[in-house]
């Protein structure tokens, strides 16, 4: 009999909650109405799901419900935030700031509206992934408009200092946009505290289903102006156009409630397996931890073993574990993690490294034999006789986590 490979690779996505799927059937089935439609009792019960699961999400984040978009994801949210405010902001400035180490979903359209002719500053990181404070603020000018900074790392899983940045752009008068795909019902945001004026949301990341999402809009200190990008029935304010996927909105809104219900308990059992694992890993030599040892997703570890090709790692672990590598593949054609080199990775500490994403499902057993299988696999790699050396100065184990 077939075994499946052991799941910790919870940063890419996440098996749907069978409390969530739950949740949804109903809305495929018995309530399959159109929101929209406003005269007959389908759509009405459908419109109440999603109003309901509106509050949900603004409850989560401190936020009011007329401030909640649906979307199809945060790929969808960041594009409909950066281009958004972009165009509509474009007689104030035509200058935007992020960070190196941003998803692509924020990356591609900074340089987008670079060939638009916005000017673009992509600020660096500390070693540990950090932004740099009084960096970021030398680089607000009189015509800087937004700055986007996602708030947990989806690599590496540092967590930005959020009400730091939101404070920072508050005193220049400038709008602040997180990324909070990793971070929604994980780590507790409250978009007033924290003063963040835009917010992306997904559900996939959190137990939900894929192909839905959110974007907080700021209503008022200051009211936030988007462009839309979509056209076409004028849904949700006419920011985002489309028939809402009420199915869907209702998942999302109930894996968001699920995450904050167990959001202390599970935030302390991730961070001890996790802790375990890192600490079964340290017979290893060239171990290097990436991103900042405590300000990090509980269930985040990413590490670098030098002198060991991360892609042969992966194939010597895939039979048991279903992780990922550090390095992005697109087009087919491997390239070193940005998000590494921005840390002041060479290239080959970057190929030679593991994502680990433990999540709501995995188990001491589970821990304890991924980290059985990490040791063998790469002591097992170290003494093939064309290894590079290892370099002992590279084990900073003893000081992390």
């Amino acid at each position: 009999m077939l075994h499946r490979p052991i799941y910790m690779d919870c940063n890419a996505t996440t098996p749907l909650d069978e409390r969530v799927l739950a949740a949804m059937l109903p809305y495929f089935t018995e309530h399959f109405g159109n929101p929209a439609s406003t005269t007959h009792a389908y759509g009405w019960a459908a419109a109440a799901a999603v109003a309901r699961s509106r509050e949900i999400l603004a409850a989560a984040i401190h936020a009011s419900p007329d401030e909640i978009i649906f979307t199809s994801g945060a790929t969808e949210a960041n594009n409909l935030a950066i281009k958004g405010v972009a165009e509509a902001y474009f007689a104030k400035g035509r200058h935007l700031i992020t960070l190196q180490t941003e998803h692509s979903a924020v990356l591609d359209p900074y340089e987008y509206l670079r060939s638009l002719g916005f000017e673009i500053t992509l600020l660096p990181v500390q070693a540990d992934g950090l932004v740099d404070l009084p960096t970021l603020e030398q680089a607000i000018r009189p015509d800087t408009i937004l700055v986007s900074v996602m708030a947990a790392n989806n690599e590496i899983g540092v967590l930005q200092p959020l009400a730091a940045i939101g404070a920072l752009c508050h005193r220049h008068q400038v709008l602040f946009h997180t990324d909070a795909a990793q971070a929604i019902a994980k780590i507790p945001l409250d978009v007033q505290a924290m003063q963040i004026d835009l917010m992306s949301l997904t559900a996939h990341k959190v137990y939900g289903p894929k192909g839905i999402g959110a974007l907080y809009v700021r209503r008022r200190n200051p009211r936030v102006q988007l462009a839309a990008q979509l056209h076409g029935g004028g849904h949700e304010r006419g920011w985002r156009s489309g028939t809402l996927p009420t199915p869907q909105i209702v998942g999302l809104a109930k894996a968001v409630e699920l995450g904050l219900a167990e959001l202390e308990s599970e935030a302390q059992r991730l961070e001890g397996l996790r802790d375990q694992l890192w600490r079964s890993l340290q017979v290893l030599d060239g171990l290097y931890l990436n991103g900042h040892p405590l300000q990090r997703l509980p269930g985040n570890l990413n590490f670098s073993i030098a002198g060991v090709d991360g892609q042969a790692l992966l194939l010597g672990l895939q039979p048991l574990v279903a992780v990922s590598s550090g390095a992005a593949c697109s087009s087919a054609k491997i390239a070193p993690s940005h998000v590494l080199k921005a840390l002041g990775h060479s290239d080959e500490l970057a190929y030679a490294s593991l994502r680990l994403g433990l999540g709501r499902f995995n188990t001491q057993e589970e821990i304890d034999q991924v980290a059985q299988a990490i040791v063998a696999t790469v002591q097992s790699l170290q003494r093939l006789p064309d290894t590079v050396n290892i370099n002992p100065a590279m084990n900073a184990a003893s000081t992390l986590l």
